[in-house]
């Protein structure tokens, strides 16, 4: 009989020590998943800005890549005309003619440029304006007077920014990531998980604690 005892209870401190290595296990899975979300929300910021930029580069010719060509092909037109001037006069003229239009047609191809430099900085200034998903979210509870699911958190955002297609599964990582940089926290009520700002939360737990003072001294 004792050596049954001592199994069960044996079993019994096993089983858990493995739940709670899995609930650590669940929420480490929970932090870095947040963590791999909002990183991954600032490269592909870094990678629009940087086909921006390099968008205004190429409109403002800074990109030494198109002139070289330009430069060989003028490099191998003339020496055609050199070896014909002698037997046809009229050579010389029209080269020259064509010399002089040349500063002409360079000048009404920039033309343009002003323009599309102008569009781009103002994509760019725009792109920048934008506040991301993650200062979205904790802008929102901070506003918010009572805790929010992440799928009132999500729907309230996208009718907010229709634009950016917020999903409730990104929303609930991001919301994970502010719990484990202490910048939100989370309750349970049953199956349900609600999240609010740590200002609203303390707020939210003083007039219970004061009601139950109350009917303490009652």
């Amino acid at each position: 009989m004792s050596i049954t005892n001592s199994g069960t209870e044996l079993t019994s401190q096993y089983a858990a020590q493995v739940s709670s290595d899995l609930e650590r296990n669940a929420k480490e899975q929970e932090r870095i998943n947040a963590e791999i979300t909002a990183l991954q929300e600032q490269l592909a910021a870094l990678q629009h800005d940087h086909s921006v930029l390099m968008q205004v580069q190429q409109v403002l010719g800074l990109s030494p890549a198109p002139v070289q060509p330009t430069a060989g092909s003028d490099g191998a037109a003339v020496p055609a005309p050199r070896k014909k001037a002698a037997a046809e006069p009229g050579a010389g003229k029209r080269t020259r003619t064509k010399k002089a239009a040349g500063p002409q047609s360079a000048t009404t191809s920039n033309k343009p440029a002003p323009a599309a430099k102008n569009s781009s900085n103002k994509a760019a200034a725009a792109k920048a304006a934008q506040p991301t998903l993650v200062e979205l979210v904790r802008s929102h509870l901070t506003e918010q007077s009572e805790p929010r699911s992440a799928a009132e958190v999500a729907t309230a955002l996208g009718q907010a920014h229709p634009e950016r297609g917020i999903k409730a599964t990104v929303v609930r990582t991001t919301l994970e990531g502010l719990v484990a940089k202490n910048q939100a926290q989370r309750t349970k009520q049953g199956s349900s998980v609600f999240y609010t700002a740590p200002g609203a939360a303390e707020q939210a737990t003083t007039p219970v604690r004061g009601q139950a003072e109350a009917g303490q001294a009652e």
